[in-house]
């Protein structure tokens, strides 16, 4: 990483493209509208020095973001810093041929600013509104991830599958930006399957780590580093983790937790449950002050490790414009610097640094790519993650 980035990590926002009723003032801005914030949100993270703006990917109301590739695409054009990535891209119902399509197309569009995050999802309906059964998100999962790989990773495929048609000396196009392919996050609440699959790949494992105690996200990230190692990637300190989280912060702390209160006590994620005290205490959610901000999240790496990447979720539950641009200023300009310090402080000379588009080339000239299986190929099944084979 750059001088500007010592702890070798990168930070930034994702948004789950949410459309709320503000509370306080009982207003849903028009979807035209929160598309237009949502764009503002992402310039301005550049603006403040943050690293990434990642977006999620859903297909129903009260949500926007079906599209995430055009979205980006957008932000590319309007930036020449910021990294693009997803939060998630969903590899169960999504087509593998058109993921290899679309992201490498941004990338060429983007000049390499892009990476994405897999996941399955959390709207369980979107299964069958693309042909599918949630009963088979897993080995969904697996097994589009398996052909997305290839097609990114071979000119030319011939596969067969269970569940999308074969394909017979296929090319997907464009080809990767510098023949190197995006990088790829594999996103999880709770299944391990989808941790080996990322060890097993030698790919970053993305923690959404919002909704619960440290304690289950320690379960699997440990998982993920210990197969990580086991495939022969490099040591479990040297796996590759991202972590999610949330934060509300005001010069004052109890300024920040009555202004944020409302919105928490409406939002549809999390409001009508625990209380706010209830759900800070228990998850990392942080409401209070800056420094607070900083100290909670400078221990992450105490349950976790040394990580790469961080992001926050500040634009949801229908918060206004004008506090979403005022939260990315304290993000910018006194979290983040903070962050980017204490983290640094210690961090051991041999985990790598956050990936991007030029490292990833580098380490394709020097033959250092992972390879699916690492030393440990030979004993790769779908019983490996958990599923049958097709």
């Amino acid at each position: 990483m750059s001088e500007q980035d010592p702890s070798g990590m990168q930070f930034g926002i994702f948004s789950v493209s949410d459309i709320t009723e503000d509370p306080t003032t009982r207003t849903t801005v028009s979807e035209a509208q929160r598309i237009k914030d949502l764009i503002a949100i992402a310039l301005h993270a550049e603006e403040v020095g943050l690293d990434v703006f990642a977006i999620g990917e859903h297909h129903n109301p009260p949500f926007f973001s079906s599209s995430p590739t055009t979205t980006l695409a957008y932000i590319a054009a309007k930036t020449s810093r910021l990294l693009l990535s997803t939060a998630t891209t969903l590899i169960t119902t999504d087509d593998p041929v058109k993921i290899a399509e679309d992201f490498a197309m941004l990338q060429h569009v983007a000049d390499g600013r892009v990476d994405l995050t897999l996941g399955r999802g959390n709207t369980g309906p979107v299964y069958p509104w693309f042909g599918k059964d949630i009963r088979q998100g897993i080995e969904l999962a697996i097994e589009h991830y398996g052909l997305l790989h290839r097609l990114w990773h071979e000119d030319v495929v011939d596969w067969q599958g269970r569940f999308r048609t074969p394909l017979q000396g296929f090319t997907s196009t464009p080809r990767p930006l510098d023949g190197v392919a995006p990088f790829v996050w594999h996103g999880s609440i709770r299944s391990p399957e989808i941790a080996e699959q990322a060890a097993y790949y030698g790919d970053g494992f993305f923690a959404n780590n919002i909704f619960w105690p440290k304690e289950h996200y320690q379960r699997l990230i440990g998982y993920y580093r210990q197969r990580f190692e086991h495939y022969g990637h490099g040591t479990a300190a040297q796996a590759i983790v991202g972590l999610g989280g949330q934060f509300f912060a005001r010069p004052r702390s109890q300024d920040a937790v009555a202004e944020f209160r409302p919105y928490f006590d409406h939002a549809p994620v999390y409001g009508h449950g625990p209380s706010l005290e209830d759900f800070t205490e228990q998850t990392p959610l942080t409401v209070g002050s800056p420094q607070q901000v900083i100290d909670r999240y400078a221990a992450m790496r105490e349950h976790f490790g040394d990580y790469q990447r961080q992001l926050f979720l500040v634009d949801h539950a229908g918060l206004p414009l004008k506090t979403v641009l005022e939260q990315l200023d304290i993000l910018g300009g006194e979290i983040v610097p903070a962050l980017r310090r204490e983290l640094a402080v210690d961090r051991p000379a041999d985990v790598p640094d956050a990936p991007t588009h030029a490292s990833l080339v580098a380490a394709a000239a020097a033959g250092e790519l992972p390879v699916p299986g690492g030393r440990r190929a030979e004993t790769h099944t779908g019983a490996a993650f958990g599923v049958r084979e097709g």
